[in-house]
């Protein structure tokens, strides 16, 4: 597979062509050493890749409100395939299965519902966080040995990832502004990548590195995707904390904020750890 040289590194990591032109509900794609992480590829990318597969299927309904991606086991370096399969579509919604397979190994699992957006009454009750510009704060070094980290600029307000001298934190919030680096313009598959950019809620908490991974994630997908395109490559902020840790397991809670003050996206993730 082959991408141009004049893509975005985000739009290489998630392009997608058919395995049979006459059939084209099972894609192909690869992974990119940009956005490697630790043992495979970033979550958040490998998410943007299955929502991709769903929204280039000729029969899509509407536009993504939701995505759940599961991990069922890491992505290895090269080729993998997509499968799609619109299981229901009904006037207002379709109702979507995806599968990530290497070979005869599935990799991950996902489901996505998209839907026909309506004018209706409107509002938010959620706040934004009272933040300083992002153009005000320098931005965060990238995390040595994770190459997907350099891929995003990052600059830190609260719950910087921890040093050995930091020690154990009574809060896992965090909460920084973000936007893809080079600059792209925004987009549901750069929102989808940033509502997983939140680094373990365990790191902070208990003041070092530890065996974590996402198990499974689900995003909900707040702004339609006009309003995205309006953003151009504009920063978003992203905040997030766990509430409980036991047995292996914590949840994880993320916002994704445009610079203006609209919520686009919230994500909830149930991460495995060692501690």
């Amino acid at each position: 597979m082959t991408t141009s040289d004049a893509l975005h590194p985000l739009d290489a990591a998630i392009a997608l062509e058919p395995v049979d032109p006459s059939d084209p509900s099972r894609l192909r794609g690869a992974t990119t050493p940009e956005y490697w992480n630790m043992v495979g590829p970033f979550g958040g990318t490998t998410a943007a890749v299955l929502l991709r597969a769903v929204l280039r299927q000729p029969n899509v309904h509407g536009e993504p409100i939701t995505l759940t991606v599961n991990y069922a086991g890491p992505v290895a370096e090269g080729e993998f395939e997509v499968s799609v399969e619109a299981v229901r579509t009904n006037r207002s919604n379709q109702h979507w299965v995806i599968t990530q397979t290497q070979g005869e190994q599935v990799c991950t699992t996902a489901t996505a519902v998209t839907a026909v957006r309506k004018e209706t009454w409107t509002d938010s009750e959620a706040q934004v966080p009272v933040v300083p510009p992002a153009e005000s704060i320098e931005p965060s070094p990238d995390y040595p040995g994770i190459a997907w980290n350099a891929r995003y600029e990052q600059r830190m307000i609260e719950g910087g990832i921890p040093s050995e001298t930091d020690g154990e934190s009574d809060s896992s919030r965090t909460t920084f502004w973000v936007r893809d680096n080079p600059p792209r313009p925004v987009d549901v598959y750069s929102v989808t990548s940033q509502t997983d950019t939140l680094y373990p809620r365990a790191f902070l908490r208990k003041g070092t590195f530890l065996p974590a991974g996402t198990v499974s994630i689900t995003i909900h997908y707040l702004a339609d995707l006009p309003e995205l395109e309006a953003l151009g490559e504009g920063y978003s902020l992203v905040t997030g904390a766990a509430r409980r840790f036991g047995r292996s397991y914590f949840d994880q809670t993320s916002e994704v904020w445009s610079a203006h003050g609209k919520l686009l996206a919230t994500a909830h993730q149930m991460v495995y750890f060692k501690a």
